[in-house]
């Protein structure tokens, strides 16, 4: 069984006990979430697809933590003018355990 479900702006495709990182969300560690826009689920056998969403279904999930990912060095130089900035940047993500897909 598996659905997809947007979470944040952005779509997700999750079964239960899986683990996945999504943008930064301002709820704290421990929290209990339910995601009511599922956009489409699948048990093997049948299909079911939202148009935008499917009414009644929901995902339930659990914040594990908040995380930063790896840092990304941005780094601009023109040459022959003297100019070099460097700048750097890390993405904050929360990782999330998806508990149960209630349809």
């Amino acid at each position: 069984m598996f659905a997809v479900v947007e979470i944040a702006g952005q779509q997700y495709k999750v079964s239960p006990n899986d683990t996945i990182y999504v943008n930064l969300l301002e709820n704290k560690s421990g929290e209990k979430l339910n995601f009511k826009k599922v956009l489409l689920t699948s048990d093997g056998s049948t299909v079911k697809v939202g148009s935008p969403a499917l009414k009644g279904a929901s995902v339930e999930a659990t914040i594990l933590s908040h995380v930063k990912d790896d840092k990304v060095i941005v780094f601009k130089k023109k040459k022959r003018k003297g100019y070099r900035v460097t700048r750097g940047h890390r993405q904050q993500f929360t990782q999330i355990q998806i508990n149960n897909i209630v349809l």
